[in-house]
């Protein structure tokens, strides 16, 4: 009988959950929940870098892209203990792995060791001077005994585990057997001083005792896994099946990092530097000059979201995309992430109606289809463009109502002053604009397709070859034709979107013009060029106040024409 499988995704809650990591956790759901289990572990051992704050943040991303969990930390009404295997957090579960480290000590296993940071650093330097690579290893005339009696008088020290001196060969379900030689192995620390281990330890401690049957992660993490494979046979344990997935590049070929935003920030910002001091000094003292400072001069700093995020505003920046949370901000459906992000390493072999590659689905789909043998070797490029155009086909296929829920909910996280508006009259602009939107934040955002009613009457730029096409030429003008209609739609008692058009049309057909000679400058004079949703919705959004203020500003502007 096949065994069901049993998967864990374990972020480290050191921030907002990266693409990539959205990705393994995809990965583990979809094979975990096809007839096995998937639980979620926090892996917080580090505690400089760990946060309660990353640890919400991150279980928020999880669970908007809809990879929510039965076994695992309790939040929100998900998560629970059903097995017993918990607690879910590596932070109460350190006994186990200081046991665990005792036995391999009391087998001769793995040892206590002593060296200070400047000793490591003299070997690591002495190592570089002889171009050799630096690989720890227990020294010649290390005295056992020696070392448990320093450790029993309290003398500060590591654990390292004693390395095989034989290649290590590790059967991995995406890249086949992987070897690695013994000169590239070192007996590295699975203790360290404050008691707490590290990552090596305790995930192959926690995946034996929950259960853990396959452990799907990055090619990053690769190199650990003779190190993992290694500590599971010293301590006994079983043997999972290990799939390394792709790493997902940018476009250029670069690895995506979350650094990636930082280093596009910290271009502009040494750019607003030189060109305008005066500024970078107001910005400076808006955002803690001395954090800016130490932050432009170290290519490895990163801000923290609550200063960067703002800090590209006022730059006018548009930072790349990194994290869950980017994209939730950026007004993508977490279906639509979902889908693209399995399409980054994995295909479902199949066809669509039109006989080309299936590429549009649903987690279902994914749940119900996922296997580890349809997971590609080489590396995913992320693209996007064609992220983008599947969330732009998905909102212009959805019914309006449920865009206007979806809408409703961004605006609520991202932009709470929208839904200071009259419910009526957001629904009226949602269904208006709405196959014309790439994302969520499109509808409300000046750059939208709607942005033309967020501006205030006298803040509208008009295109000056919209202007040129549509105003100025013909005889009579299109502006004429506009000092004329003005009086028309001045006269209607309801300002509303058939009432607009009849108008209009009755307007045209007296004077035996085509629509479009009279919706065009409409359109101009309204919102600043030509293309906006119909001309009745477009104008009723506004309100008739609006549009006779633009439109006499228009014909201010260009009565001379």
């Amino acid at each position: 009988m096949k065994t069901a499988p049993v998967t864990r995704f374990a972020p480290s809650p050191t921030g907002h959950l990266h693409l990539g990591g959205a990705r393994t956790a995809l990965y583990n759901w979809a094979l975990g929940q096809s007839g096995g289990r998937y639980l979620l572990r926090v892996e917080d051992t580090d505690q400089a870098r760990s946060s309660a704050e990353a640890v919400s943040g991150i279980l928020e991303d999880l669970h908007w892209l809809g990879l929510d969990w039965t076994e695992g930390p309790v939040w929100q009404g998900q998560g629970g203990d059903p097995h017993g295997i918990g607690p879910f957090f590596q932070a109460q579960r350190v006994a186990g792995y200081q046991a665990a480290a005792e036995t391999l000590i009391e087998r001769d296993l793995a040892y206590p060791a002593f060296e200070t940071p400047e000793e490591l650093d003299a070997l690591r330097a002495e190592a570089q001077t002889e171009k050799r690579a630096f690989r720890y290893r227990c020294p010649a005339d290390f005295d056992r005994e020696a070392a448990l009696a320093r450790r029993a008088a309290g003398e500060p020290y590591v654990v390292r585990f004693r390395m095989p001196r034989h290649a290590v060969a590790i059967r991995d379900a995406v890249l086949g057997e992987v070897s690695f030689e013994a000169d590239q192995l070192d007996d590295f620390v699975i203790l360290k001083r404050d008691g707490f281990p590290t990552y090596h330890l305790s995930v192959v401690v926690d995946d034996e005792a929950m259960g853990v049957t396959h452990i799907l992660r990055g090619q990053e993490h690769l190199n650990n896994t003779p190190r993992h494979v290694a500590l599971q046979q010293a301590l006994g344990f079983r043997e999972p099946v290990f799939a390394h997935l792709a790493i997902i590049f940018n476009a250029d070929g670069s690895k995506m990092s979350k650094r990636d935003k930082d280093k596009v920030a910290r271009a502009a910002w040494k750019a607003l530097e030189q060109a305008e001091p005066e500024r970078a000094q107001s910005l400076g003292a808006r955002f803690d000059a001395d954090t800016l400072a130490g932050w432009a001069k170290d290519k490895k700093s990163q801000l923290d979201a609550e200063v960067l995020v703002p800090l590209a505003e006022a730059l006018g920046l548009e930072l790349p995309y990194i994290e869950v949370e980017d994209f939730r901000r950026a007004g993508f459906l977490p279906e639509v992430l979902c889908n693209y992000l399995a399409l980054l390493g994995w295909s479902p072999g199949e066809k669509d109606a039109e006989g080309k590659d299936l590429e549009r689905f649903d987690r279902a789909y994914l749940r119900e289809h996922f296997e580890l043998s349809r997971l590609g070797r080489g590396n995913a490029k992320f693209d996007a463009d064609k992220l983008l155009a599947f969330n732009q086909d998905t909102l212009a296929a959805m019914p309006d109502a449920e865009f206007f829920a979806a809408w409703t909910a961004w605006c609520a996280r991202y932009a709470p002053a929208v839904l200071e508006r009259d419910v009526a009259w957001r629904e009226r602009y949602a269904a208006a604009i709405r196959t014309r939107c790439c994302t969520l934040a499109d509808a409300a955002t000046l750059a939208g397709p709607g942005g033309f009613v967020w501006l205030a009457d006298d803040a509208i730029v008009f295109d000056e070859k919209a202007v040129a096409k549509h105003l100025a030429k013909g005889e009579p003008s299109g502006l004429a034709r506009l000092g004329e209609v003005r009086e028309v739609l001045a006269g209607l008692d309801r300002f509303e979107p058939d009432g607009i058009e009849a108008a209009v049309k009755a307007f045209c057909e007296a004077r035996e013009l085509g629509m479009g000679k009279l919706a065009q400058p409409l359109r101009v004079a309204a919102t600043g060029s030509s293309a906006s949703p119909p001309l009745g919705d477009t104008l009723a959004l506004l309100g008739k106040e609006s549009v006779l203020a633009r439109i006499d500003r228009c014909l201010a502007t260009y009565g001379g024409i």
